[in-house]
């Protein structure tokens, strides 16, 4: 005997078939609170618009700008906009609040698939208004526009991060944010109702076919507990895009209504950022290709030669190719009212340069002035003598070029415009600085020690020297260990060192914000008293003549 009923499954029923429905549910239903939050407020979902810079004539680079909340909808848009891109491998720059973490897995896939880098910014295009940054008029038909990015206060949350990550270069500045939380699981409860078929066998009911014939929504739970198949496919992808498993670990600390921000070293230290853009970098901007010129429209140059490359641009005058360190007490030459002072430390380190550094350490008293370094390195026990003073000074170290005015580009400290009494007026940048070899053991010890656009190189000690080298590091408090994998690791004599990976090791523990200067942080007693220069110091300058004996 065959019977046809309809079915409807008691609620106990069901919660078992919700059970095996939502083991089988796939990570697509995984949403961030914080997005969804801003869904309910308007967040618009995102939009990929392909940006030309206004910043040129010719040649302009161009990124693609994407803005708003990731949805399920949101990969199938970002395919279309890289088939239409085809070969070019255009950056593309996010700014977004979150959304859908199945979704951002997918476009990460197809950014790193496509070889594309990503950046934290936001776009402004052209003749839009201030409060509608990206404004449909100023984008055309063809789904194109003209505009800048900017990177103060841009940001990417939640999900946002792992699609960033997909990027085979990653950057942010110090000025934009990336931010994490838990991912919270959304359970939509529903009762389902069968046609069930089934025939009479000795008696007893044996199903021959069921077919669903209407489902209703009973409700809604959510979760921040990963479960282990949600573990199992974040780890997998952060692994397969070069990110550290401590994101998960910081992801889970925080509160789905809350944000944390990375800050950028640790950011660096587990390969969420692969740089940080400098003060005079951009988002969109693209990564430097091996060998591009100094004036290349790209991020990250190699570390040059500075001497050599300024003496390539002016063969008018000629320096000799190695100068011993001297030091000058400088102050801002431009300032007004806020003026900064800071200790030049420029030329090549020789046995007597310690002595020369304590002398003018000595004039200072109690004041604790930067000491801003250019130098291609020089004697190594020097700079550990060197090192050791200024730890013991507290003083800050970081790396620039000082600038004496009226002198040529040879020769930019050149005597005529020095003080016979006092600081010298001066300017001081990071633009094309260098602290090589032996200088960047002096570098480590300043408390704090900052780098801005600018380069840092290593020696690789000798098996004589690895010993005390080591420990040196070990005693400034940088991780000795990881710094002696690096240099063991390489086989050549000099070895350049990336921002990223001077953060990591600290090297450095600092980038110098946007709109500051290597050694603009302490104001000189001749300074009026203003929000930057709170009180007016009490030391006595010393003339520039006297740190030089």
């Amino acid at each position: 005997m065959r019977f046809a009923i309809s079915v409807f499954g008691k609620y106990l029923f069901f919660l078992v078939l919700l059970a095996i429905f939502f083991l089988n549910l796939p990570i697509g239903a995984v949403t961030s609170q914080a997005a969804e939050q801003k869904k309910q407020t308007g967040q618009p979902p995102m939009r990929f618009i392909i940006v030309r810079s206004l910043l040129c004539m010719e040649d302009c680079p161009e990124w693609i700008s994407a803005e708003g909340r990731i949805t399920s909808d949101t990969p199938a848009q970002l395919r279309k906009v890289l088939k239409k891109i085809g070969d070019r491998k255009l950056p593309v720059v996010f700014q977004s609040e979150g959304g859908e973490v199945d979704a951002a897995y997918a476009m990460g896939r197809m950014i790193r698939k496509a070889g594309l880098e990503t950046a934290v910014g936001g776009t402004r295009l052209k003749d839009c208004p201030a409060d509608d940054t990206r404004c449909a008029a100023a984008i055309a038909k063809d789904g194109s526009s003209a505009g800048v990015t900017y990177s103060g206060g841009a940001y990417c949350f939640s999900a946002c991060p792992l699609a960033f990550a997909g990027g085979t270069s990653r950057v942010s500045s110090q000025w934009a944010f990336i931010g994490v939380h838990q991912i919270t699981t959304v359970y939509n409860r529903v009762r389902i109702s069968y046609r069930i078929e089934y025939k009479m066998v000795n008696g007893k009911k044996q199903e021959i076919s069921r077919k669903e014939v209407g489902r209703k929504a009973v409700g809604q739970s959510s979760s921040t507990k990963l479960g282990k198949k949600a573990t199992a496919a974040l780890t997998t992808y952060l692994k397969e895009m070069g990110v550290s498993g401590d994101l998960i670990a910081l992801m889970m600390s925080t509160a789905p209504d809350r944000i944390t921000i990375v800050p950028p070293a640790d950011a660096l230290r587990m390969g969420l950022n692969t740089d940080m853009l400098a003060y005079n970098e951009w988002p969109g901007m693209p990564l430097c290709v091996p060998g591009a010129a100094a004036d290349a429209v790209c991020h990250s140059h190699s570390a040059v030669d500075a001497p050599a490359q300024a003496a390539a641009a002016d063969t008018s005058e000629k320096l000799p190719a190695s100068q011993p360190m001297d030091f000058l007490l400088m102050y801002h030459g431009n300032c007004q009212e806020e003026c900064t002072q800071w200790i030049s430390a420029e030329g090549d380190i020789t046995p007597d340069t310690p002595a020369r550094l304590k002398a003018i350490l000595k004039t200072l008293g109690d004041r604790k002035l930067p000491v801003v370094l250019q130098s291609n390195g020089g004697d190594m026990d020097a700079a550990f003598a060197m090192g050791r003073m200024i730890r013991a000074a507290g003083l800050e170290t970081s790396v620039g070029r000082t600038r004496l005015p009226n002198c040529p580009t040879l020769n930019p400290r050149c005597k005529a415009s020095m003080a016979k009494s006092g600081p010298t007026g001066g300017e001081v940048s990071a633009g094309g600085a260098y602290c090589l070899s032996t200088c960047t053991l002096i570098l480590i010890s300043g408390t704090p020690r900052i780098v801005g656009y600018s380069d840092i190189g290593l020696v690789r000690p000798t098996p004589t020297e690895a010993k005390k080298f080591f420990a040196y590091v070990d005693e400034m408090g940088v991780n000795a260990g990881s710094f002696e994998a690096m240099m063991l690791a390489t086989s050549i004599e000099r070895k350049d060192i990336p921002r990223s990976q001077a953060l990591e090791l600290g090297i450095v523990n600092g980038i110098i914000p946007y709109g500051d200067e290597p050694g603009d942080r302490l104001c000189g007693p001749d300074a009026k008293e203003s929000l930057r220069c709170p009180r007016r110091a009490a030391a006595e300058v010393v003339p520039a003549a006297a740190a030089a004996n």
